[in-house]
């Protein structure tokens, strides 16, 4: 059931009720992601951290040009914690873009942002320190009001929860791994709690957090995660004092619950913006643009140009001429401008008919060639006498499928003995 509309005309000074507050949600640039790319001539940057900024430049162009009222990146702004000068600098160039146009934007701190030790400052505390204007940090459990060119907002920050907050206490001290996880999962669900209780009914309210939430499927952010997650449950954040629930952390893009079928409110990852390996290849990468009003925000997903990441799988097992085969194979993609990968099924006589120059000239269009697997077929080799495998030792199979393997006699004996323990159980 939606909830109830919460306006007061006289309380804004005008009628929210007929405006739309336009919010930019985004997440997850990784800037400093260098896998599959090289370094380009012109900036010396690497081809693909360009990628990441060309992306986040797309975000910022359609903002403006839709007159975005307010913008909230939900963290993890770099690959690491410790940026170089010339990524930070980046980054900020574009952040200043936007508060040149009197953008408000939410920097919220993610796991990718945060020192190792709690005394450290994260990789984007400099814009408060430096007090930078409609700029917001959102490096502690709190309640934003933000003034926007449409009224009021109010935005709640929830920062990557790290376990480390546990252990400065005594009472958290010797606890299992484990036991800290679920500690720091009843905190943090605890504060969001507290947050929505200081809601003002009356002006729109967005929850954003960088989190892993019950529910939600994992992309390629385990390959670059730091360390484990608190996971926290779906109901926590489907408060009614909520708005809209901004999500960063994890990479595939979905929307949490059933928002068509009445779910209310709308509780969604926007995802990264680039493809960091071929474990996101074909998934979509973008934003969301949301029409924030009190019970009454939609939103949709806006696809940037992300950089294509293509595998292109061949088998020409039985072929008489293979390399004509993966040709038409691989002609039957486009390849421009895209990371791709070759797996090739083939025989063992075929190896020599596809030397690894010949197959690159085949992939020239490609942007970059991650990898050129080859799964080679060997007829089997193994005698077992008058065997079956169910009547052989373990001893005797392990010997066979060494000498099928072509070892090396001493070493054969070395493994054998080694594996004596192994079989008696020891």
């Amino acid at each position: 059931m939606m909830p109830r509309l919460f306006v007061r005309a006289s309380t804004l000074g005008y009628n929210q009720a007929m405006t739309n507050i336009r919010l930019l949600h985004f997440a997850d640039l990784h800037i400093g992601m260098e896998n599959y790319g090289r370094l380009d001539p012109v900036t010396g940057v690497n081809g693909r951290v360009l990628d990441f900024l060309h992306r986040f430049d797309q975000v910022i162009e359609y903002g403006l040009e839709h007159e975005v009222d307010l913008v909230i990146f939900a963290g993890d702004a770099f690959k690491n914690r410790h940026p170089t000068p010339t990524y930070q600098r980046a980054f900020a160039r574009r952040v200043k873009r936007l508060v040149d146009a009197g953008v408000p934007v939410v920097l919220l701190v993610g796991n990718h942002d945060l020192p190792t030790m709690a005394q450290r400052a994260s990789s984007v505390d400099i814009f408060s320190t430096l007090d930078v204007p409609n700029v917001i940090v959102g490096q502690t459990e709190q309640l934003h009001r933000i003034e926007t060119r449409r009224g009021p907002v109010q935005v709640a920050t929830v920062p990557y929860p790290v376990r480390q907050r546990l252990l400065t206490q005594d009472e958290y001290r010797g606890l299992s791994i484990a036991q800290l996880d679920d500690a720091l999962e009843e905190i943090v669900t605890a504060l969001i709690q507290a947050l929505a209780q200081q809601v003002n009914p009356d002006l729109p309210a967005v929850l954003t957090a960088h989190l892993s939430v019950s529910g939600a499927s994992f992309g390629s952010e385990r390959s670059v995660m730091i360390g484990r997650d608190a996971v926290i449950l779906q109901s926590v954040l489907t408060d009614p004092a909520w708005d809209y629930v901004a999500l960063g952390h994890i990479h595939l893009h979905q929307s949490l619950g059933d928002t068509r079928g009445g779910d209310y409110p709308p509780v969604v990852y926007a995802g990264s913006l680039e493809r960091i390996d071929f474990g996101e290849e074909g998934q979509p990468k973008g934003f969301c643009w949301v029409k924030l009003a009190r019970g009454e925000t939609t939103w949709t997903f806006v696809p940037v140009d992300a950089r294509p990441f293509i595998t292109v799988r061949a088998d020409v097992r039985g072929i008489a001429n293979p390399l004509m085969a993966l040709q038409r194979e691989i002609a039957a993609h486009d390849l421009r401008d895209a990371v791709v990968r070759l797996i090739v099924k083939l025989t063992a006589d075929q190896e020599p008919l596809i030397r690894d120059r010949d197959v690159r000239a085949l992939l020239s269009d490609a942007y970059f060639v991650g990898s050129i697997n080859r799964e080679v077929e060997r007829a089997a080799r193994v005698r077992l006498g008058n065997l079956a495998p169910e009547e052989m030792t373990d001893r005797e199979l392990l010997l066979k499928y060494l000498e099928t393997k072509e070892t090396e006699p001493e070493r054969i004996e070395l493994l054998l003995e080694r594996a004596e323990s192994i079989f008696a159980g020891e």
